[in-house]
């Protein structure tokens, strides 16, 4: 059985005292391959060097997230753009659209967004969206409708954190891209896990989003890596199918997400 986790901050400094160990857990649990989206500025030294140290295992994206949006968009901006035009990446991300904390420079972020997704249309690289929905505005549905308005030859990619409707998890598919499931499917209140039934696995990713959300039973404390298991095993669940299943459908559709330049990575 192979795992691929197909979002993970494990730059981040809740993983400063036990790294090695993390990661360690990760290879016992069969995770092959860990995707590490970025952040901003400030998490791609820690990104880098975790991609330079374990390249095969630790892939990175390079992007901007639309919750560090501010002021000095156009410097991080400016800082993914050369990033990408120097360095090999296995997409861009994580990038956006965030309506749930603060409302102030949301033209910035859809301007952000918009470029991000245009970068990833010419580098042919699929992207790692983040749809957080707030202030009764849904992410998701203006996510979908700038990408359908776009309409840039090829784009694809990952719904990350999926939690949407069937009705969005269709129009997410209908596009080209797949959903990212992580913790929440594992929550009693989650939503997604009535859902995740009425879709087949082909349009399906597995994630943690560490070192956040958890699943069950870990709910609330630091979330790794290793814990994909438990989401597999949820899904499985779920689908009424084997683990087995889950994790050989999951990790083909990862794969078949990858691009060229990444083709020697690919776990035997």
């Amino acid at each position: 059985m192979i795992l691929i986790d197909t979002h993970a901050h494990i730059y981040d400094s809740q993983f400063d005292g036990d790294r090695d160990n993390m990661l360690h857990e990760a290879e016992k649990q069969q995770i092959s391959q860990i995707w590490m989206p970025n952040c901003a500025r400030e998490t791609i030294p820690g990104m880098m060097a975790l991609a330079n140290q374990y390249p095969d295992r630790c892939l990175p994206m390079m992007g901007l997230h639309p919750a560090y949006v501010n002021g000095t968009v156009d410097d991080e901006l400016a800082a993914v753009e050369d990033h990408l035009n120097r360095n090999a990446f296995m997409a861009v991300g994580e990038i956006g659209l965030d309506f749930y904390w603060d409302m102030t420079y949301v033209d910035e972020q859809f301007a952000a967004f918009e470029t991000q997704l245009r970068w990833a249309a010419e580098q042919k690289l699929p992207v790692s969206m983040h749809t957080r929905s707030g202030h009764d505005r849904n992410a998701f549905v203006e996510a979908a409708d700038l990408i359908e308005k776009l309409a840039l030859p090829g784009l694809t990619g990952i719904f990350h954190c999926f939690v949407g409707t069937l009705d969005e998890a269709n129009r997410a598919i209908d596009m080209g891209f797949k959903l990212g499931i992580g913790g929440v499917s594992t929550f009693k209140n989650g939503g997604i896990d009535k859902v995740l039934p009425h879709v087949s696995l082909e349009h399906l990713v597995l994630e943690t989003d560490s070192p956040y959300l958890a699943p069950v039973p870990y709910r609330g404390k630091r979330n790794e890596p290793a814990y994909i298991r438990l989401i597999a095993q949820r899904l499985a669940d779920l689908k009424q199918v084997s683990l087995d299943d889950v994790a050989r459908h999951t990790t083909a559709n990862a794969l078949s997400m990858l691009p060229v330049l990444y083709a020697n990575f690919l776990p035997q």
